[in-house]
């Protein structure tokens, strides 16, 4: 096989540094409470300051990491600025009496941890600072989702009076959210602090992104990928989900912002692709039709502000609605700039394939079934920073095309009502519901008159992947030498990190078959296999 080059580590550390601070969405931020100041004391509230998830739970979050950087870290690190460290002790104290709780077993951990009660008298020991940060978390992962409960969508009681009495006892109370995932924000509101910010869960250098944002270092261009409705009852698929058994998906191509878009602009908070700067920008736009293929989009931006920064440019389509409906807008295209220094201008092109707006027909009531279509019409195209504030920016007619012709697939096979838009008798559009479209075709059948040939076994030919690679061997003879449990141990995975462990300590769990036929005929020094590696690849 081929050499490999060495992983250059430090340059991953910085990238994966640069996207946790490009990631971060800024959702307010009044009279400038952020970036914080050169000189500022600053306060540091809520126990997730020590405790920083860097990601979630399961298979992608529940590994070995050669550190964590959290935020609590990186800002101790920052010569700029000083911590109230009695606060600080404060919380170290409490947390003593009060562990982090792991939870028992498998999707059984807590989506959010205890919080310190602020006592009246805690607050007022921390005032001589000059800004506040307040962090609130959650987890996320496998086997189990937020719930619209306190201490998973919504806040504690305990959380939204730190919230509350932190804001009001500072001008500048920064809220600081390290969650997988979008949580209730009526408190904004309520509680109004000056400013506020989703930092997610960066990974291992999570806390270092968030410092280079707290500072001034990087200016936020995160944009938010969710509306962020009032209440959990105006989305949709509130109604819809949560049953244990069967779940009806009812909104549709209507999903998130194309939902609220089209029907319930009134009941956001804060728009899909939302996302403020330290500094302002000034998008102009002008899109026209390329060829038959393609929607060419051009935008300048320009920092119109103090301070430099990136902007995302983000292009939406209203497209006819046709016999199949269509949401108000869906986004088809975006692009960030580079850094821009106040009073700089950056002309970025977006092409946009009319194949990525056609519309799939699973009905056929445009006289083509399971095919992707162009309804005819004007396409209408919409240029901005997010989906709400994006402005006209051209359009084009389009007479009706077929764009893919495919075959049906994970068709329904109950019936229910899916939602579809409807014009009001003053034009406006509001959510109707026709019947969903079941199974005519049956799968099982389908496959079995489509399944390869199979390959005749050959027995082990001492093949390596490798070899296939460097094409010694083709696939097929790769495969052919491979048994029956080779190819459900490889698909599957079943005891490859548990292969050695599981021989020596005889346990009842599956062994690998690979594993211990390799073992027995071809062992390394030792007479045993590389723990945790399938012998095909070896």
């Amino acid at each position: 096989m081929g050499k490999f080059t060495p992983l250059d580590f430090e340059e991953y550390v910085a990238l994966a540094r640069q996207a946790a601070a490009e990631g971060c969405v800024l959702l307010k931020n009044d009279n400038e409470a952020l970036p914080l100041r050169k000189g500022d004391k600053v306060a540091v509230f809520g126990r997730i300051a020590f405790h920083y998830y860097k990601s979630g739970l399961g298979s992608g979050g529940l590994v070995n990491t050669k550190y964590v950087v959290g935020i609590l870290d990186a800002l101790k690190e920052e010569k700029d600025i000083t911590l109230d460290e009695n606060l600080l002790g404060t919380y170290e104290k409490w947390i003593e009496e009060n562990p982090y709780d792991e939870g028992q077993g498998w999707g059984k951990v807590p989506w959010s941890q205890k919080e310190m009660e602020l006592t009246d008298e805690i607050v007022e020991s921390a005032k001589g600072a000059d800004a506040a940060i307040v962090v609130v978390g959650r987890t996320a992962g496998e086997d189990q989702d937020n719930k619209n409960e306190a201490g998973s969508y919504l806040l504690t009681d305990t959380e939204r009076e730190m919230v509350e009495k932190v804001s009001k006892a500072f001008a500048r109370t920064i809220v600081v959210l390290n969650v997988g995932n979008i949580i209730d924000m009526k408190w904004v509101k309520e509680c109004n602090p000056a400013a506020v910010l989703y930092v997610w869960q960066g990974g291992q250098e999570g806390g270092n992104g968030v410092a280079d944002v707290l500072m001034g270092r990087v200016s936020p261009c995160g944009k938010l990928t969710d509306t962020i409705a009032e209440n959990i009852e105006d989305y949709p698929s509130t109604s819809c989900f949560g049953d244990l058994v069967r779940n009806e998906y009812k909104e549709d191509i209507y999903v998130g912002y194309r939902y609220f878009e089209t029907f319930a602009k009134d009941k956001v908070l804060y728009p899909f692709g939302f996302g403020l700067s330290y500094t302002t920008f000034a998008v102009t736009a002008e899109a026209k039709e390329k060829d038959v293929d393609q929607v060419t989009v051009t935008a300048t931006v320009e920092n119109t502000g103090k301070t430099a920064g990136k902007e995302v440019v983000q292009v939406y389509v209203k497209a006819p609605q046709g016999v199949l409906g269509k949401p108000a807008r869906a986004l088809v295209g975006f692009a960030k700039t580079g850094i821009l220094a106040p009073g700089a201008k950056e002309t970025v092109t977006i092409n946009v394939a009319k194949e990525s707006f056609a519309s799939y027909d699973d009905s056929g009531a445009t006289g083509h079934k399971s095919c992707y279509v162009l309804e005819e019409g004007s396409y209408e195209f919409y240029v901005g920073s997010d989906v709400r504030s994006a402005a006209f920016a051209g359009a084009y007619e389009q007479p009706f095309k077929v764009v893919e012709t495919l075959t049906e697939a994970m068709a329904p096979v109950e019936a229910f009502e899916r939602m579809k838009a409807v014009a009001g008798e003053d034009g406006t559009l509001k959510p109707g519901y026709e019947a969903a479209p079941l199974r005519t075709v049956d799968p099982a059948k389908r496959m079995k008159e489509n399944r390869m040939e199979p390959i005749p076994y050959t027995g082990d030919k001492g093949y390596k992947l490798g070899d296939v690679l460097d094409k010694k061997v083709t696939m097929e003879e790769f495969v052919a030498q491979l048994s029956d449990d080779d190819l459900i141990c490889m698909f599957r995975g079943e005891g490859l990190p548990m292969c050695r462990r599981a021989a020596e300590a005889k346990a009842s769990i599956p062994v690998c078959p690979f594993w211990q036929r390799r073992e027995q005929e071809k062992g390394d020094e030792d007479g045993k296999p590389q723990e945790g590696i399938c012998a095909a690849v070896l």
